[in-house]
């Protein structure tokens, strides 16, 4: 038996999911696949699927807040599918602030010369990336041991 040390991102939107995943050392995320389903059982189950196939220990589930933090009607709906995602798993379900990673996404692909159709089929994939990247960097800051102050010195 494997241990499962890889991370799971999600960025829901109303048609598609995008997904990306960590590598087993937690320092790179990268793009996975695009879920294109709005229906939340058969999204469980293709989300359950990639977990499994990818042997995936936690899952970071992006929850759009507005520019105060405060949650509208979008995040009300994440919260439906992180709540079947919490139900249906056994392993730790994350939310993460994900303001902003669309934009941030949209603009690293004009920057990469993708067109506009070719955005729209990674614009979700990457947007999960970001999400997953600020996840890994921020358990990675946690981890490090605390730097001694100058009067230590």
């Amino acid at each position: 038996m494997t241990t499962r040390t890889r991370i799971l991102s999600l960025d829901i939107g109303s048609k598609r999911t995008g997904v990306a995943l960590s590598d087993e050392t937690r320092l790179i995320a990268s793009p996975l696949v695009t879920v294109e389903e709005s229906q939340i059982k058969p999204w469980l189950l293709k989300i359950k699927a990639l977990i499994e196939e990818n042997e995936v220990a936690e899952v970071v589930v992006g929850l759009p807040l507005n520019q105060y933090g405060e949650e509208g009607p979008d995040a009300q709906n994440i919260r439906k599918y992180i709540a079947a995602l919490q139900e249906a798993l056994t392993i730790p379900v994350i939310e993460w602030d994900e303001r902003f990673t669309t934009v941030q996404a949209e603009r690293s692909l004009i920057e990469a010369d993708f067109s506009r159709k070719g955005r729209k089929k990674v614009i979700d994939q990457i947007a999960a990336s970001i999400i997953l990247q600020g996840y890994l960097d921020r358990l990675r800051f946690q981890n490090q041991p605390e730097t001694p102050e100058w009067d230590d010195y």
